[in-house]
């Protein structure tokens, strides 16, 4: 391969050459593209007979595969190696090549198979060493956790030497490439590849940082941390005991000056970022991931607890997550696993259920380091830059990432560039800007192997202790675990690894060259939040603030938006004996905490009616309005359009254009809340004489916007219209093959991030999964994903749960023996 520059690439170049690669990858591949051929694999197997045996080199015994109507897989075997086997061979057989599309994305290898347009995301997971450190965990976890990743990757590795260039999976074939064998380090990467999208915070230090020469009254009002809708599960918001707050160490860090140039560099590389996440669908919105709930006995009607979890990821095709079976001698247990990663990873056994959501507490600090250079990316890994230390100066580790990149869409041959990556004390220099370098330190990068058994555990943990005892290994993005179990108890653990500093809480990035900001250890694991049978009997958790204020350590002062958690609070409270009927309208709620207190600020301000007769149009439907942000609503629109445009105007004119195009706070609705209560004039647009005056500007602008979206006929301005669900594959958008992959968009009930409406329970796309988890009966257990089981599109099972999603009717998924073998269309017996 030759070593060659690439040009970075503009947002622009990049959709164009995407596109590109797909259009002519079309007339060069047109007739075998179509060619779907008879690929023998499990699931086709499984739909000619009702009982088939399939030959399986590397087995030890035989294991039975069952599938029931909505092709998920029950998997029975006699051993954990071959039970984790299977998982691997069953598992690629539906999934491989978002299986090879997650381990190239993690590890930096995109651009060996789409070129140019992926080399940025390539470049940044190489300087952040996720493919190095994989490799050294795998190594390094102890054997008995090993033996479990080697099965899963000996059957994935079955499966694709079962496979030849007309029979693997359709995308390999368009992209003319073949999979190379898996690896235990590539199932590694994957869950570092989670923890990345659940975890990654430095940017918004260089925005905090960025902040620091407004008045520091404003400062803190952008960037607040508490609201009156905060619901704790842990700990109260009370006076605080005298010395309870001893370990959050509040030392005052003067920042440096951020400049704009920097600022948007760092945003660029978040842009990136998400984009790389979306695309194969782990995209977390704010890192605001997932609700989860539990009540215990004494508040459901069937006097047992009842779990529930949703996690909130990118809309993708297929779905980041996996339904199965999995029972081998000691073990039954059920859930989603995530394709490339073995073990069930929400779901329950036959004694205790569990949820996840993202705690997302601040696991990353930037470092500014001092060099001896002004150009590190031509230093010579033989002779190092030197950086400053408090003992001096020091050689910096230097290597060279050689990134493939694939020459032109119809050529599968490759140039290969040598990226510098410079890694200080910190870790690796993740942004340089005009002699400007800073490190990065992230919890992940310190990850011990022994923690890779965490979930291997946690499927065989029957009761509280052994529950805890297996996330004591967890050392991914930081989880709120929820916890049910048949005896009754219900409980919370916020488990992860979270670093304790020696100064200051990380929120702007440390001077390099001093101690200040150094790690002097985490928060021990005993004294991270949790509770076990709360008198309250309901415990729930959505990315919201989980601990009072009397928590004695630093978690994180960017809270998702309270509205998730508070409504969903509200509703559970309201009723007296739950049942699986009240969870799923939990879960299907649309109501919008953020757009109704907009509307009912806004009605009492203008006085409920106006002479302009659009304006007054609009009070008498924003009064008459439900709150709920359901596909057929016109208030839901036109709340969502006028709160975005009051809340950018507002920022702007407080902070000026270019930093509030930049100004990113996860618990930005909460200053809106506040503005609209009071109608402070420190908050108030100088171009405008009064808030009534600014609000009808508002609103006049929606109006412009929405006619040029939707068109003059107002009565197609509905939510629905405007936004709409869409399930994308990668592929899809190539022009004739691209249509097989395709799921046709639907108008969206419910609401995420975006917009003005502000983040309601059903979070519409980004609800990558349903569970109602029921520990009086688990053959009435309640689990879903939005699209299918299957990878190909030419499967039944390739979206065939999209109407269950969108209608929020998870269906039952079968767990006794009796219930599978009911619930069994197909079965395969693999053999050795």
């Amino acid at each position: 391969m030759k070593r060659t520059p690439v040009r970075k690439a503009t947002s622009t170049d990049m959709k164009t050459q995407y596109q590109r690669i797909l259009t002519m990858l079309v007339f060069v591949l047109a007739a075998s593209l179509f060619y779907i051929g008879d690929v023998v694999r499990l699931t086709a197997v499984s739909a000619q007979s009702a009982a088939v045996s399939l030959r399986v080199p590397g087995l030890q015994a035989n294991v039975t595969v069952r599938r029931d109507e909505r092709g998920i897989p029950y998997l029975e075997a006699a051993n954990d190696h071959d039970l984790y086997f299977a998982q691997g061979y069953v598992t690629a057989s539906d999934r491989l090549w978002q299986m090879d599309l997650l381990r190239r994305t993690a590890r930096g290898e995109l651009a060996e198979i789409f070129g140019k347009v992926a080399f940025e995301e390539d470049k940044r997971r190489r300087i952040l060493g996720l493919a190095v450190l994989s490799e050294q965990r795998a190594a390094q976890m102890p054997q008995a956790d090993r033996v479990n990743f080697d099965a899963y990757a000996a059957g994935v590795n079955a499966f694709i030497a079962s496979r030849n260039e007309q029979t693997l999976p359709v995308e390999f074939r368009i992209l003319k490439y073949q999979p190379r064998k898996w690896k235990p380090a590539d199932s590694v990467v994957i869950s570092f590849l989670m923890a990345e999208s659940l975890s990654t915070s430095w940017q918004t230090d260089v925005m905090r940082a960025a902040l620091a020469d407004l008045p520091a009254a404003q400062r803190a009002e952008l960037l607040t941390e508490f609201s009156e809708l905060d619901t704790p599960v842990v700990g109260s918001d009370a006076a605080t005991p005298k010395g309870a707050g001893a370990a959050k160490k509040k030392v005052a860090l003067q920042p440096h000056r951020i400049s704009n140039e920097l600022l948007a560099l760092a945003n660029e590389d978040e842009a990136v970022r998400q984009r790389s996440l979306d695309r194969i669908g782990l995209g977390a919105e704010d890192l605001a991931a997932s609700n989860n709930w539990v009540a215990s006995g004494k508040r459901t009607a069937s006097g047992k607890p009842l779990l529930s979890n949703d996690p909130h990821l990118a809309a993708s095709v297929p779905g980041i997550w996996y339904l199965i079976h999995l029972s081998a001698p000691g073990m039954r247990v059920a859930g989603v696993s995530i394709p490339g990663i073995s073990n069930v990873i929400i779901g329950h056994n036959e004694r205790i259920a569990w949820g996840m959501t993202n705690l997302g507490p601040d696991v990353q600090d930037l470092y500014r380091e001092t060099f001896d250079t002004n150009n590190l990316e031509k230093v010579d890994p033989k002779n190092p830059p030197k950086y400053k230390t408090p003992k001096g100066w020091e050689s910096a580790e230097v290597r060279c990432e050689d990134i493939a990149v694939r020459k032109a869409p119809t050529n599968p041959e490759t140039d290969e560039v040598c990226v510098m990556v410079t890694v200080t004390r910190h870790g690796p220099i993740v942004l340089d800007k005009n002699g400007e370098r800073y490190a990065l330190r992230w919890t992940v990068l310190d990850t011990k192997p022994e923690t890779f058994g965490a979930f291997h555990d946690l499927n065989r943990a029957r009761n509280w202790q052994e529950f805890t005892t297996a996330i004591r290994r967890f050392a991914g993005a930081t989880q709120n675990y929820v916890y049910a179990d048949v005896d009754g108890h219900i409980g919370y653990y916020g488990a992860g690894v979270i670093p304790v500093r020696k100064g200051g809480d990380g929120s702007v990035p440390y001077d390099g060259a001093s101690d200040d900001g150094e790690w002097t250890g985490t928060i021990p694991f005993e004294k991270l939040p949790h509770v076990f049978d709360p008198p309250s009997g309901l415990i729930v958790t959505a990315n919201a603030r989980i601990v009072g204020k009397d928590y004695p350590f630093h978690l994180t002062h960017a809270w998702s938006a309270p509205y998730r958690q508070k409504r969903l609070n509200d509703l559970l409270a309201a009723k007296s004996k739950l049942s699986a009927d009240d969870y799923r309208a939990a879960l299907g709620d649309t109501y919008a905490i953020g757009g109704a207190t907009f509307a009912k600020a806004v009605v009492k301000l203008l006085g409920g009616k106006s002479a302009d007769a659009k304006l007054n149009e609009a009070l008498q439907m924003l009064a008459a309005w439900d709150g709920k942000a359901n596909a057929d609503s016109r208030a839901a629109l036109l709340v969502n359009e006028m709160r975005d445009i009051f809340a950018t105007r507002i920022v702007s004119a407080a902070i000026g254009e270019e930093k509030a195009k930049q100004y990113r706070w996860t618990n930005r609705h909460v200053l809106m809340d506040r503005i609209v209560a009071e109608w402070p004039a420190r908050w108030l647009p100088k171009y405008h004489p009064d808030w009534p005056d600014f609000v009808k500007s508002c609103h006049d602008a929606a109006r412009a916007n929405l006619a040029k979206r939707l068109g003059d006929d107002e009565s197609k301005w509905t939510f629905g219209n405007a936004v709409q669900v869409r399930f994308n594959h990668p592929l899809a958008s190539a022009p004739l093959v691209g249509n097989q992959f395709k799921i046709a968009p639907f108008p969206q009930n419910g609401n995420g991030y975006s917009g003005g409406l502000g983040p309601t329970p059903n979070v519409g796309p980004t609800v990558s999964m349903r569970m109602i988890a029921d520990p009086a009966n688990w053959d009435q257990t309640q689990h879903g994903i939005p699209v299918g089981q299957a990878g190909d599109p030419q499967s039944p099972h390739y979206q065939d749960q999209v109407p269950d999603w969108r209608n929020v009717t998870p269906r039952v998924f079968p767990f006794s023996a009796a219930a599978v073998a009911k619930a069994t269309k197909t079965t395969v017996t693999l053999m050795p």
